[in-house]
């Protein structure tokens, strides 16, 4: 135990030390000089420094050759890892989820690095050989095999997961799964990211999955088991690409793999070990040199039939159904846009027809004084919010929302709004921490287009230990909690926390116990 805390702790201090420097050359890309690089927290307040000097995060993206949703992200794992490491000592022990926010941040600079080749800051370091990375592509392949077979014992028939998966997919993704399958075994032939999403769907991970992760030592790094295993297996797809278009993975890459693997491959290794499941992920590592090369060769033909796991993990399985439902409005808005014009054109035929039989003039006169008429209305109502957007280089999604709302543009969350876009409150916990009271309150504006279901759980766990880290209720995060966690079933709930929370305090009255209470009251105070 003593020499993983030590790695640890090193790992961790190779991490601050390509952070400082890498914080050295962006900041002074950017216009900031500074003389002495510090913790997380200074380079998160430096950055907001520079966002003030360039006139917007617009400008800082373009400096850093980056995107809206990848500076979104960048400043996302930045912020994450100054709220689990808000203060660092050198020698100070070293927790997995530390460790793993700033590996990930590491891995986030040096996509920035691969981006602006302007940047020099060196990665950490590390055994990045030919043996290691073969180990990894032997990770890499137990972790999908695991995933395979967590699916396979949730549904032993054939027949009954072909159906399901017609169900939540449609019968056409199903044939090309099969088609590219061995011998009719339907998920030989999906993608990383599929298989994935079979087991971190909201429902599916509830019914069949949660029980084999629980454990209080895996899978805490986010505020929910499922959602710090969706975006450990987001971050494995892209590791996974790497593997599949033979690209060395970096040292930092390596050994965040080795973590994940840990930390997902654990609790099912200690649940098969309790006969609480047949699958066992340590037998899936037991794997010769030459069959780990047939097993890769095989995935990148998949990979190229079934045109690339691409696109980034979802969070829930949306049945076709659902989809047609949930479609743009644009076919609509043509639709309606069509209808109008015929009903335009009918009028004006009318109109025209009226002229012609009651007036004195000629139809040509009344033609010509029509046409005049028209040419002094009004001109037609501007650009769509969706059309704006598109004038900006904005596309129409729901990573660009979540970008706007995490760097406080209110103009452009106001065009995804009025275009008729809905939001979840999970998308706001960034700009609550950040105090981004303006776009918090926009938001609050169009509350009817929040649609996530129960989103209440998240949103207080997420509140409470944000509390604990020295965040404040603040007025905006009360109206937020009065705007949706206010039903009978969340106060309950939140009662029966604060009951809990007082128990602990009466067996134990210490001060950080004490510290709870005082927040799930407050919380409870706020929506009953």
């Amino acid at each position: 135990m003593h020499t993983a805390s030590h790695y640890a702790g090193d790992q961790f201090e190779h991490c601050l030390s390509v952070i400082r420097q890498a914080a050295m050359e962006i900041l002074s890309l950017l216009n900031v000089r500074v003389t002495d690089a510090k913790d997380p927290r200074w380079f998160l307040e430096q950055l907001e420094q520079a966002r003030l000097n360039l006139g917007g995060w617009a400008n800082v993206a373009r400096r850093l050759n980056l995107n809206d949703a990848e500076l979104s992200d960048f400043t996302l794992q930045l912020r994450h890892l100054q709220q689990v490491v808000p203060v660092y000592e050198r020698g100070q022990a070293v927790n997995d989820n530390q460790l793993i926010a700033a590996l990930r941040f590491v891995s986030s600079l040096e996509s920035v690095r691969n981006k602006q080749p302007v940047l020099k800051f060196a990665s950490i370091p590390g055994d990045d050989s030919d043996a290691r990375q073969e180990q990894a592509q032997r990770q890499m392949r137990a972790l999908k095999m695991t995933l395979k077979a967590l699916i396979s014992q949730a549904w032993p028939d054939a027949t009954r997961l072909n159906d399901h998966l017609k169900l939540q997919f449609g019968p056409e993704k199903v044939r090309q799964w099969l088609a590219n399958s061995d011998a009719g075994d339907v998920l030989s032939g999906m993608l990383f990211t599929d298989l994935a999403l079979l087991v971190v769907d909201k429902k599916a991970f509830a019914r069949h999955y949660s029980s084999l992760f629980n454990s209080a030592s895996a899978l805490t790094f986010l505020a929910e088991q499922r959602v710090t295993l969706h975006a450990f297996l987001e971050d494995c797809r892209v590791m996974r690409n790497a593997i599949v278009d033979n690209r060395p993975l970096t040292s930092t890459e390596i050994v965040l793999l080795d973590n994940y693997l840990r930390q997902i491959a654990g609790p099912v290794q200690r649940a098969f070990e309790q006969g609480r499941t047949r699958v066992n992920p340590a037998a899936f590592m037991a794997v010769d040199s030459n069959e780990l090369h047939h097993f890769w060769e095989h995935a990148r033909s998949k990979d190229r039939a079934l045109g690339g796991d691409r696109q980034p993990l979802r969070d829930n399985i949306d049945p076709p159904k659902k989809q047609e439902l949930q479609a743009p409005k644009g076919h609509e808005q043509l639709i309606s846009g069509v209808l109008w014009s015929t009903v335009g054109v009918a009028i004006l035929a009318m109109a025209l027809a009226a002229i012609w039989l009651f007036s004195n003039t000629s139809p040509a006169d009344s033609v010509a004084e029509t046409t005049a008429s028209l040419a002094d209305a009004p001109e037609p109502e501007g650009l769509s919010p969706r059309q704006k957007l598109a004038n900006q280089g904005i596309s129409w999604d729901i990573n660009s929302l979540r970008s706007a709302i995490d760097r406080n543009d209110t103009d452009v969350t106001m065009l995804f709004l009025q275009g008729g876009m809905n939001w979840q409150l999970s998308w706001t916990e960034q700009a609550q921490s950040s105090r981004n009271d303006e776009v918090l309150e926009l938001l609050l504006r169009y509350r009817l287009q929040m649609d996530e279901a129960k989103p209440c759980r998240r949103f207080i766990n997420t509140l409470g230990h944000a509390m604990a880290n020295g965040e404040a209720l603040t007025s905006v995060r009360k109206s937020y909690l009065q705007a949706f966690c206010t039903g009978p079933a969340v106060v309950e709930r939140q009662g029966y926390s604060v009951s809990q929370a007082r128990l602990r305090v009466d067996a134990q009255p210490d001060a950080q116990n004490k510290k709870w209470l005082a927040i799930q009251s407050a919380i409870y105070s706020a929506i009953r």
